[in-house]
């Protein structure tokens, strides 16, 4: 089926045409709800602010462009996000939780979740509190008092929990993610700005560098489809069963292990784990004692090193994609339900060995798509650092995670499709 007559299909069904519908609502209204800015702002130091700096420019784009005005959904799916991460870290400390999110099926999934939605308003509170710290120091804001910061504070976690909503609605009456659909449109939101800066500060010496960044961005396409894609198939056979005059199984297949199993989800994981060091910078800085202001210099001199920069970034993503594929692909699981089926891999026995062969095979094949994940990762710091224009440095990150979720969205929908076909 090809790709047009596949949309003619979708829009000639109801059921996905309304999916399809409330989805395009639904991030209408969140770009209307991040053009709404919260009171007391210098616009043109916010400007300067963000143009001088990188990482609050890459989180503009996954608060959706919401920090670009310090709108009233500025923190965007962060606190959630990062709500995520403390929950999956809590699963290897707590067998408990474990159980539930693993075990449990969908009503244990659905009280994880509700657990990560309840501490992400704490989360907000915090995030919201050390966004207007470091950004009144910069003299943005306008009006400086008590009163407008509690007020501005409650208004940004009230909006960053209506965006968590409208994600999950997304989730839930839509198609495919909405928390990546959300950070998707942030991303592409921004690219009219970036392609009319770009346009702005033409110049016709650097034409061989634009063309070079063009076949980098496509050579970084072709690569996430790729890995994204890629599969390593175990062989699995199912033994002969009798059950009175047939005969069951006997049949071979395979099992298809992904070599990135954790998608985007290391990258934006990196991302807000960076974020705290230097908020905590900022409000060390922000009180009268020397230690207080020496720490605070000293993180602030770390992160503001690319190199260091970099290393971490690359680090954290490299460590976030081996946590996350353990703690969503259980080994020990898949084996179990390989020998309740009456299934085995050839030459491995069944059971523990069965579990240690699939848990070895993917540790090596997750050794590629974390490499993969921390090199797309830092790719923006060196292309700054090599072609020194701040517009191409959002290449690596905005274009994995835009190749990722419009190929997931495209799978989920042939889903769809294929689940009415039948």
């Amino acid at each position: 089926m090809d790709f047009l007559q596949k949309l003619k299909l979708v829009w000639h069904d109801g059921s996905l045409r309304k999916r399809l519908l409330f989805i395009g609502v639904m991030l209408v209204v969140f770009r209307l709800l991040s053009t709404i800015p919260i009171p007391g702002i210098d616009v043109l130091k916010l400007q300067s602010f963000l143009a001088d700096n990188q990482f609050f420019g890459l989180l503009n784009i996954f608060s959706g462009g919401g920090l670009s005005n310090l709108s009233i959904v500025m923190l965007g799916v962060g606190p959630y996000i990062t709500a995520s991460i403390i929950m999956q870290l809590l699963t290897m400390m707590s067998p408990k939780l474990k159980q539930m999110y693993q075990e449990e099926g969908e009503a244990g999934r659905a009280k994880f979740a509700q657990y990560s939605r309840l501490m992400s308003v704490p989360l907000a509170l915090i995030q919201a509190f050390s966004f207007l710290i470091i950004l009144t120091r910069q003299g943005i804001f306008t009006e400086v008092g008590l009163f407008s910061t509690v007020t501005n504070v409650l208004i940004i976690t009230a909006g960053s929990l209506l965006v968590m909503w409208i994600g999950e609605l997304m989730t839930e009456y839509g198609i495919g993610n909405g928390t990546s659909l959300i950070i998707f449109a942030g991303i592409v939101a921004s690219l009219p700005s970036a392609i009319g800066q770009l346009a702005f500060t033409f110049d016709p010496s650097q034409i061989p560098m634009y063309f070079g960044f063009l076949a980098l961005a496509i050579l970084v396409v072709w690569g996430v489809v790729v890995v994204t894609e890629a599969e390593r198939p175990i062989p699995v056979t199912y033994a002969k069963r009798v059950r009175g005059a047939k005969v069951y199984g006997g049949v071979s297949t395979y099992l298809p292990l992904r070599v990135n199993q954790a998608g985007v989800i290391p990258i934006i994981f990196a991302l807000s784990i960076m974020l705290f060091p230097q908020m905590i910078a900022t409000v060390l800085g922000a009180f009268d004692n020397a230690i207080l202001h020496s720490i605070s210099t000293f993180l602030t001199t770390v992160f503001a090193n690319q190199w260091v920069y970099a290393i971490l970034y690359f680090i954290l993503v490299f460590l976030f994609t081996y946590f996350y594929t353990a703690v969503t692909f259980d080994p020990q699981t898949i084996s179990t339900n390989l020998q309740k089926n009456g299934a085995f891999i050839p030459g491995v026995r069944p059971g523990e060995s069965t579990s240690s062969y699939i848990a070895s095979v993917v540790t090596r094949i997750t050794l590629v798509g974390a490499s993969f994940l921390a090199i797309v990762a830092i790719l923006p710091l060196a292309m700054q650092g090599i072609t020194g224009n701040a517009s191409l440095a959002i290449g690596g990150t905005a274009l994995l995670i835009v190749v990722s979720v419009v190929l997931d969205f495209i799978k989920k929908i042939d889903a769809q499709v294929s689940m009415r076909e039948y």
